[in-house]
């Protein structure tokens, strides 16, 4: 599951509605809906975006989280290393192959050290 599908998932449940209904409400199949929580779909559209903000009627500011929580969860990420030195293509290779072993801890850290370097750079 993606960061989106979970937050669409807890907005479901807090309206009490089901995928079936949520799906008929804006125009999608409820597969869709479905593949689209567990993130075996790739990002919806903004004009799915929006509709999904519109039917929970939730404020800008939670709307504006939930299109940013779509940005980053995108299931089939590519890293373009193209123009780079071979090491950082190596590691981002290394990294597709072993990431679905890696630990929530090991995760963690490497989500701190792209921090730190977002920060500094």
């Amino acid at each position: 599951m993606t960061p989106f599908g979970e937050a669409v998932r807890k907005l479901r449940e807090r309206k009490g509605v089901t995928q079936k209904e949520m799906a008929a409400a804006l125009d999608v199949t409820p597969s869709y809906l479905s593949a689209l929580e567990h993130g075996k779909r790739g990002l919806p559209t903004f004009a799915l975006l929006q509709r999904i903000a519109g039917y929970f009627n939730i404020i800008w500011d939670e709307a504006e989280e939930l299109f940013m929580l779509a940005r980053g969860s995108d299931p089939r990420v590519v890293i373009d290393t193209s123009g780079m030195e071979p090491h950082y293509t190596a590691l981002a290779n290394r990294l597709a192959g072993q990431f679905r072993f890696l630990d929530r801890d090991a995760v963690e850290a490497l989500d701190a050290i792209l921090e730190r370097a977002r920060k500094s750079g």
